[in-house]
């Protein structure tokens, strides 16, 4: 953790929702007028596209299981070097994934490659990540450690599967059946490696479906803001203030169901989220200032 260079951490599986959170907090950098070094997780994973492939095979002539969820598959260690290089200093090394066919196009680079690395734009307020393995702790890799702020995302199991085999299918072009395939492969991961980061963060934003979700694997569409619940969750230790009397006054629709926790409709959350990060951003960059 650092008071002078600010980390704050978004972690969630891939198909759980961060960009709704990923974009309150944007919009509130935009505010503040804070100038935030954006890092995506999907920059420090170990392989490109056809790297995984090949070693996924061999996981499987093998036997292994193996996901982008589990540390080997990725380069934490280098993440948690650009971690504290940023608390320190306010720099670091960086790249970008690149995932669909017009990004890759934009970058001059195939799809499913890596930009180079570059350099963190010089003189930014804070560190933003946005990936897997925010709150991860190993026996070699801390990464929830260096995190001034940690955010978990994490809907229903049933709906996180919606919303990946939507994306997937939509906007990557996988079949079907090959998003259920990986869901399946990296079940072992998603408990071992995922999971346990939920306890480790300062809040958890819980979407919680009100239609009927019951065969996820049945593609369909997403359950909208309007049929859906947000679970809001403040952690023991939490470093977010939980102001409930604040909330259920500005939040329409909000109420308490347990003394840590919030629920508030779909369509609120965002707004929600805005009155629980604002001051919460405001305390660490008056920290930093009197550093």
């Amino acid at each position: 953790m650092s008071a002078k260079h600010p980390i704050i951490g978004i972690t969630g599986a891939s198909g759980a929702g961060t960009s709704t959170a990923v974009r309150a907090l944007m919009h509130l950098f935009d505010e503040l007028g804070l100038r935030g070094a954006l890092v995506e997780g999907d920059a420090f994973h170990a392989y490109d596209r056809a790297q995984l492939r090949q070693t996924l095979e061999r996981a499987r002539i093998r036997s292994e299981s193996f996901s982008l969820f589990s540390p080997g598959a990725n380069l934490l260690e280098r993440l948690e070097g650009l971690l504290r290089e940023y608390g320190e200093r306010g720099t670091g090394m960086t790249r970008h994934y690149l995932h669909s066919d017009e990004e890759a196009q934009e970058a001059g680079l195939a799809a499913g490659t890596f930009t180079p690395w570059r350099r963190l734009p010089a003189d930014t307020d804070l560190l933003f990540y946005e990936g897997l393995h925010g709150g991860f702790v190993g026996d070699e890799v801390n990464i929830a450690a260096h995190m001034d702020l940690l955010i978990g995302v994490t809907p229903v199991i049933n709906l996180e599967w919606i919303q990946k085999l939507k994306r997937d299918t939509d906007e990557r072009g996988y079949h079907p059946e090959e998003v259920t395939h990986t869901i399946l492969r990296r079940m072992p991961d998603y408990v071992n490696y995922i999971v346990p980061q939920f306890s480790r963060t300062d809040i958890n934003f819980q979407r919680v479906p009100l239609v009927d979700t019951s065969n996820p694997f049945a593609l369909r569409e997403i359950p909208l803001a309007e049929e859906s619940l947000v679970v809001i969750h403040f952690n023991d230790g939490s470093r977010v203030q939980a102001d409930f009397g604040m909330l259920l006054r500005e939040v329409p629709g909000a109420m308490q169901s347990h003394a840590q926790t919030l629920v508030v409709p779909g369509t609120q959350v965002e707004h929600a989220m805005a009155l629980i990060f604002k001051p919460a951003i405001t305390a660490l960059m008056d920290r930093r200032r009197a550093a």
